[in-house]
């Protein structure tokens, strides 16, 4: 069996300044922690339910259980948003951490290559001012060979310090990358410790859900397996039926409208069998259903005189002809409102305030009145019921 994996072993760098293998981990956790937060909006979207109002009990009871499921699942979420919050506080203490440790170390970094340089370039100069020493010793110039002797020696001096200085930096730099290298790998087993738990979490939540969903869809089932023995009664033939014995209005179609020519209507008057009576009415009406008001009223008078000699088939024929109404019951008295003089044999003079009596209201505005014994057109609208 391979033995397990450490987060210690497996994320180091060779260049000193670079931290990869830490971004990289930092990465894996912010990963896992967008991952949670996928997994609870996949739980909130699972606890909505949707409305069933056209079923009835079974229906409901499978609504109920919708609303059990997810009280379940929003606990389930509770619980995952703690472990999420737990998680986010214990890697920012470390990250905190890390942060400080690695700006340490870089910082002391760049001073100790700095002091390095400082050393080395002391180093040189030392050397320069020795050889000068001894070449200007040779030349047996006393004064040049007592400067020359005190500037290799300050150049000396100040070597000695650039590498005491240098020296202690070189410790210091140790010193704090031990404890660098010590804080990575508390750091490593810290961050693979939650990321085992977070695996293992959002392992068995999901497996929880699954099983969750799997006995509401059996439970479901069920219900609605009722619902289908209750539809396996219903006959639709029956349910038609009843529907035409209850709402039916008649079980034949219309007769056809038989077309039935004016002129085919024959209305025999008394004493003249056979003859049709519209027939010598038709001549006289043929101006007043076709010319202007003048004539219409003319060809109504003529009517009028010819109707009230004739029997009451013979004047309901011909009125119903030329659209003219009847009154239907007795004669009432009217009332002048204005003067009108005959333009026309067939009309009558009325003065102002002249009672009259109507015997026939024409569509065309020129009714027959009577008044006086005598009778005529004259225009309806200067007539006032009384």
């Amino acid at each position: 069996m391979m033995p397990q994996l450490q987060f210690r072993d497996a994320f180091w760098c060779r260049d000193f300044t670079a931290h990869a293998g830490y971004e990289v981990l930092l990465q894996r956790l912010l990963d896992g922690r967008k991952m949670c937060k996928d997994v609870e909006d996949l739980l909130r979207q699972s606890s909505l339910r949707a409305s069933f109002d056209s079923l009835k009990q079974q229906i409901e009871n499978v609504g109920s259980l919708h609303i059990q499921l997810a009280l379940a699942l929003r606990e389930e979420l509770r619980s995952l948003e703690e472990f999420r919050e737990r998680q986010k506080e214990q890697r920012k203490k470390y990250e905190a951490m890390m942060d400080r440790m690695q700006k340490s170390k870089v910082s002391l970094y760049k001073k100790t290559m700095e002091s390095k340089k400082t050393y080395e370039q002391k180093c040189r100069d030392a050397d320069e001012a020795e050889q000068a020493f001894e070449r200007i010793s040779t030349s047996g110039n006393q004064k040049q060979v007592e400067k020359s002797q005190n500037k290799a020696k300050q150049c000396k001096d100040s070597a000695i310090e650039a590498d005491r200085v240098y020296r202690q930096n070189i410790e210091q730099l140790e010193k704090v990358r031990a404890e660098w290298e010590q804080e990575h790998r508390t750091t490593c087993e810290a961050f693979q410790l939650q990321e085992f738990d977070r695996l293992t979490i959002l392992r068995n939540s999901l497996w929880v859900h699954c099983n969750q969903l799997s006995m509401q869809c059996v439970k479901d089932d069920e219900l609605y397996e009722e619902v289908r023995l209750v539809l396996e009664g219903c006959n639709v033939d029956a349910d038609i039926d009843g529907f035409i014995q209850a709402k039916s209005t008649g079980t034949e179609p219309p007769a056809p409208v038989p077309y039935v020519s004016y002129y085919d209507r024959e209305v025999t008057p008394s004493g003249s069998p056979g003859v049709p009576a519209s027939c010598g009415m038709i001549k006289r009406f043929s101006g007043l259903l076709h010319g202007n008001p003048k004539t219409t009223a003319n060809a109504a008078l003529a009517a009028s005189t010819e109707t009230l000699t004739s029997t009451p088939e013979r004047n309901e024929a011909v009125y119903a002809a030329i659209a003219v109404k009847d009154t239907g019951a007795p004669t009432k008295d009217y009332r002048a409102l204005y003067d009108y003089r005959a333009q026309n044999p067939d009309e009558l003079d009325i003065s102002t305030g002249d009672i009259m009596e109507v015997i026939l209201e024409g569509e065309d505005g020129w009714w027959t009145v009577e008044r006086n014994g005598q009778r005529g057109f004259v225009p309806g609208s200067y007539l006032e019921k009384l």
